[in-house]
């Protein structure tokens, strides 16, 4: 093989936008206009899965040695930086990994693991080479700024990176919009401000228009701060990337107020999120103590997970009944939400009511709810369900049974444009630095966040398959059950119906942490959480600490 740096890495050089050779020199026609993803390189994009003794499973993620042979390596600048050197064991061991599922019992599998993030001894990047770039993408977060001015610091102090671009306005930005140089001069102070400094949008996600203005701009590390949609979009610049042979790190920041992006702990931003909630909350639970028949009525965030209606109603101690998306619910006839209210307010006189975006959209018209509209991320727009269930109470207690004084109260965008707390600061900068360490070591196509409290690179794969959402048959939700005193909203219809029909099967399931609760009835198994309104779905029985609750899924 020629040893010449030129022709070795012909391909990385800045001056040159376009490759002329593919990672084995394979000569590639060089046409300019048309390289629009149609020049073949041959790159398995298969999962990375390393397999070992006792059921041991590592969920790899991509490195540059994977389809670039023969990179140099260099000595982490680390090792001369005063900061660490005052630590005992700053790098970490290539064999570090963390586990996914840290409960177990004694005879079962060792289960799936990930790379441990974190500085390693070797770097595939001189620092004065590195040219990196920043975007931001999607709704606006708590810590947006955070993470920026920590990825720039990061390069800046860790390891001597001193061109660092902002892209500005999403995706689009990489083809459509300027840059802004980076410095710690410029973002010192951006933590102390809500939004994104860099702007942000939805959509406009070209890859091979990305691609292009990647090359053109001779950038070598792209950093992505998104929710599950924008890490989609990571997930496809990398591949066009790692097809085009290139050595360019893809690192993305997962980024979502909701904390629906599943593997990791939990999405930066939450905490704020769930503490802001609480002003609202406060808000009231005042009104409606201060009025006869008071009803506070607060709508939070949580388009398919109730994650922040759930923690901001166990923080509070002040609701009386919290909604999500994941447990149905109803509003007339015995058991239903209209009972609960009345039933409430006699005793109390006053009730607070939280409820999740998303939760009871199915409550709405058939004309509603025939609404398919998507904005520009492909997220359906949902109604305010929030404000068509209040009104519906209203007018439920227009009868002459009570006067009630309905307060409605939707702080959700007042909530995202906040600055973040000190909680979601400290875990910006661990993520923003451990995406650092992770794209200098040279793995890429890689979202970081914490496993079980330690910091790990996760396959895009991973974060994109699917969404976490709050388990009902968990113990989580039975606290919150207790908490509020709440029904579980059984249909009455299920309870009172046709004594002829056939008892469903009754499942009892202890209340572990993310368990699942299943149950048959002459059919194949379906998820409790799943859209049971076109069949009539079983009865299940959760003992979460001797709290017994009964879940069932709402009837058409």
């Amino acid at each position: 093989m020629d040893s010449s740096p030129i022709s070795r890495f012909r391909c990385f050089d800045p001056t040159n936008s376009y490759p002329t050779t593919t990672p084995n020199h394979t000569p590639i026609p060089r046409h300019r206009n048309n390289y629009k993803g149609t020049l073949a390189i041959s790159v398995n994009s298969e999962p990375k899965i390393v397999s070992g003794e006792a059921g041991y499973v590592l969920e790899d993620v991509p490195h540059f040695t994977d389809y670039i042979p023969d990179l140099p390596t260099y000595p982490n600048p680390l090792q001369d930086n005063p900061a660490y050197s005052v630590v005992k064991q700053y790098f970490v061991n290539v064999d570090d990994t963390v586990a996914q599922q840290i409960v177990v019992a004694k005879d079962s599998p060792r289960g799936t693991h990930f790379r441990r993030a974190g500085p390693r001894q070797k770097v595939y990047f001189e620092s004065e080479d590195v040219h990196a770039c920043i975007v931001t993408c999607g709704g606006l977060c708590p810590g947006l700024n955070t993470v920026i001015r920590e990825i720039v610091c990061g390069l800046y102090h860790m390891y001597g990176v001193h061109k660092v671009l902002g892209i500005e306005g999403g995706y689009r930005g990489f083809y459509a919009r300027n840059t802004i140089p980076l410095t710690p001069k410029v973002v010192n102070d951006v933590h102390k401000r809500g939004g994104t400094i860099l702007g942000s949008s939805r959509g406009g996600h070209d890859t091979s228009k990305i691609v292009d203005s990647i090359q053109d701009r001779g950038i070598n590390q792209v950093y992505i701060i998104g929710g599950d949609g924008t890490q989609k979009g990571a997930s496809v610049i990398f591949e066009e990337i790692r097809r085009r042979g290139l050595k360019v790190v893809v690192a993305g920041i997962p980024k979502t107020i909701d904390n629906d992006i599943p593997v990791i702990d939990k999405s930066f931003g939450f905490d704020t999120a769930v503490e802001e909630a609480q002003r609202a909350i406060n808000a009231a639970h005042v009104e409606s103590e201060s009025f006869e028949n008071g009803i506070g009525f607060v709508k939070l965030m949580g388009r398919y997970s109730g994650f922040i209606a759930m923690y901001a109603t166990l923080a509070s101690r002040d609701v009386d009944c919290c909604l999500i998306p994941e447990s149905p619910f109803y509003l007339e006839g015995p058991g239903g939400l209209f009972e609960f209210i009345e039933k409430r307010l006699k005793e109390h006189g006053h009730m607070v009511i939280v409820m999740a975006e998303g939760a009871g959209q199915e409550l709405l018209s058939e004309s509603i709810r025939a609404n398919d509209q998507q904005d520009a991320s492909g997220n359906k727009l949902l109604n305010d369900v929030g404000l068509w269930i209040s009104q519906r109470i209203k007018d439920h207690f227009k009868k002459p049974k009570m006067a009630i004084n309905l307060k409605y109260i939707d702080p959700t965008y007042m909530i995202r444009a906040v600055p973040s707390n000190a909680s979601d600061n400290v875990y910006c900068t661990l993520l923003a630095h451990s995406a650092v360490h992770g794209a200098m070591a040279g793995y890429t196509g890689f979202t970081v966040g914490p496993v079980n409290g330690r910091h790990a690179y996760i396959p895009f794969r991973r974060v994109i398959e699917t969404q976490n959402k709050v388990v009902i048959t968990d113990r989580m939700w039975a606290r919150l059950l207790c908490s509020t005193n709440q029904p579980s909203f059984l249909d009455h219809k299920d309870v009172v119906g046709d004594e002829k029909e056939e008892v469903p099967q009754i499942q009892s399931i202890n209340g572990e942490n993310n368990l699942e609760a299943r149950a048959t009835k002459h059919r194949e198994p379906k998820d409790v959480t799943e859209d049971t309104r076109e069949e009539e779905p079983p009865i299940l029985l959760v003992n979460g600490n001797s709290h017994l609750e009964a879940i069932m899924a709402n009837q058409k």
